[in-house]
C-alpha cells in the first residue's frame, strides 16, 4: 500500500497543500478551518458527510477528494455497500463519467483502504 496511486496520490495533496500554505498561509488556515468543521459530527454523522463528499468528488471527477473522501468513509466505518451506493448515486445525475469513477477508482481505493482488491 506504501507505494501505490493511490497512496501517492494522498501524499502528493498533502505536500501540494503544505507548500501552498507557505505562501497563503491565512488563506490554508482558514480553508483548513472550514473544512474541519464542514466534516465534524453534527446533524450528521462524520461517515455521512465523508460519503456526500465521496460522490461530490465523483460527480466532479475530483480524484483526490475521491481517494481522500472514500478514506475518510471507511475510516468512519463504512461498508463497501455504502461507499459504493454514495459513489453510484451520481450516475443519476453525471451517467458514464460517475460511472467510470466509480468502476475504476472508488472500487480501487476501496479496495486500498480495506487491504483486498476487486
Amino acid at each position: 500500500m506504501d507505494g501505490s496511486m493511490i497512496q501517492q496520490a494522498l501524499q502528493e495533496y498533502k505536500k501540494g497543500i503544505g507548500q501552498l500554505a507557505h505562501q497563503l498561509p491565512e488563506v490554508i488556515s482558514s480553508y483548513n478551518q472550514f473544512t474541519e468543521a464542514c466534516f465534524s459530527e453534527g446533524a450528521l454523522n462524520k461517515k455521512t458527510k465523508h460519503l456526500i463528499g465521496l460522490a461530490l468528488g465523483v460527480y466532479t471527477n475530483d480524484e483526490y477528494c475521491i481517494i481522500y473522501h472514500t478514506k475518510g468513509a471507511v475510516d468512519q466505518g463504512a461498508t463497501d455497500q455504502e461507499v459504493l451506493e454514495a459513489a453510484a448515486v451520481c450516475g443519476a445525475f453525471a451517467g458514464g463519467l460517475a460511472m467510470s469513477q466509480t468502476v475504476t477508482l472508488v472500487q480501487d481505493a476501496l479496495a486500498e483502504f480495506k487491504g483486498y482488491k476487486h
